[in-house]
């Protein structure tokens, strides 16, 4: 990952180096540098260089250090909405109409740049992460199928090589993560949606291992319009459910006419 340092072997050369991979995505919030030692070695600098380097970084916001833990990338994915907003979304639910429409021009957008800029190294990945969603649902393993789901839409926003777009994407995740617009696992709970999300991945990523723009662009948005769709179906059917109950409820407390 890290190359040796060109420019004189200055603190700055370093800095440039360790930045560029944070904005490429490359170096992840939470991802540990190795140790002081092995990363001088890694950038064939002396260790006050790379000891002023850091601090700059660190200065930055960029990277922290743990006491007696190591170096590790900041928190670098920035809520894409304020609290307050977050909280006011989550009373007023009509506002997901607006974050699936949101999502679907971005999604869309990815997969078409996906498929178009993808290289080896991203469509083994997705290869590979397809292959791990099929074995979470042949062992019905609904958490694990819903957490390879975002890790499957990170890996295309990787692939789409856009700095913008994959870390205004990693915050979008975030919320998806934190159930703020809905609960995955409600989605993978209805009795179909296992097998059509499935599909629909496959789909997405054979799409952009073709190089076809313009099928992973549809892909993309025809799975968002049914998570949309479905989730909608659930929420409808509960709806319903909570009705019935409640006149179930009610005439249980009729006395029967004499």
């Amino acid at each position: 990952m890290f190359q040796p340092v060109d420019h004189q072997k200055t603190a700055n050369a370093v800095v440039e180096q360790i930045e560029d991979l944070i904005l490429k995505g490359v170096l992840q919030s939470g991802d540990k540098l190795p140790a002081e030692r092995d990363l001088a070695d890694q950038l064939k600098v002396s260790r006050p260089v790379l000891r002023d380097a850091l601090k700059l970084l660190e200065e930055r916001e960029l990277i922290q250090a743990r006491r007696g833990g190591g170096t590790y990338v900041a928190d670098l994915i920035g809520p894409i909405f304020s609290e307050p907003v977050v909280q006011l979304i989550a009373r007023h639910p009509s506002a997901i109409s607006d974050y699936f429409e949101f999502r679907r021009g971005i999604e869309g957008q990815a997969g078409a740049q996906a498929a178009m800029r993808a290289a080896p190294s991203d469509l083994v990945r997705l290869e590979d992460i397809i292959h791990r969603m099929q074995a979470a649902h042949e062992a019905e393993d609904l958490h694990a199928e819903s957490r390879l789901d975002v890790a499957f839409h990170h890996a295309v926003g990787e692939a789409a090589h856009n700095v913008v777009m994959l870390h205004t994407l990693r915050s979008c995740y975030r919320l998806l993560e934190n159930g703020v617009f809905y609960n995955r696992g409600r989605l993978y709970h209805h009795p179909t949606a296992r097998i059509e999300l499935l599909q629909q991945h496959k789909a997405i990523a054979e799409a952009i291992r073709a190089g076809d723009p313009v099928g992973a662009r549809r892909a993309s948005e025809e799975h968002i319009d049914y998570v949309r769709g479905t989730l909608a179906e659930a929420e409808d059917l509960d709806r319903r459910e909570q009705l019935a109950g409640l006149r179930r409820g009610h005439s249980s407390k009729i006395p029967p006419r004499s």
